[in-house]
């Protein structure tokens, strides 16, 4: 049996925690429809397994939309479900944060600065 997290904050970021969903989820709200290809050239760093892993774990949860468009080649496009969209109230209040602490968190990264952590 699976064990549930308890933490309320912790279950919350769970769903989007890690190096790129927030990122994919930005693209996602920026841009309403996305094609895995757009993503990828967003995404630079990441790699095609990576995004297609992420994408997929976004999907379970609920967060993303895929849609399989019925042309050839086939056609994938990726969305915001209502639920990902109101995660992203939460997503930009972070950022907030991080703008009015920048020095603080700049100062602690720079120190500091783990990628495996993330």
């Amino acid at each position: 049996m699976k064990k549930i997290i308890q933490c309320p904050a912790e279950r919350a970021t769970y769903l989007f925690g890690g190096k790129w969903k927030i990122r994919i989820l930005f693209k996602l709200f920026n841009e309403k429809k996305v094609r895995f290809g757009e993503l990828k050239r967003t995404l630079s760093k990441i790699t095609q397994q990576m995004l297609s892993k992420q994408l997929k774990q976004l999907e379970q949860d609920g967060l993303v939309s895929r849609e399989v468009k019925s042309v050839m080649p086939p056609k994938v496009e990726y969305s915001l479900t209502s639920f990902g969209q109101s995660l992203i109230p939460i997503l930009k209040s972070l950022s907030n944060w991080n703008d009015k602490n920048s020095k603080i968190i700049n100062l602690k990264l720079n120190k500091s600065f783990d990628e495996k952590r993330i």
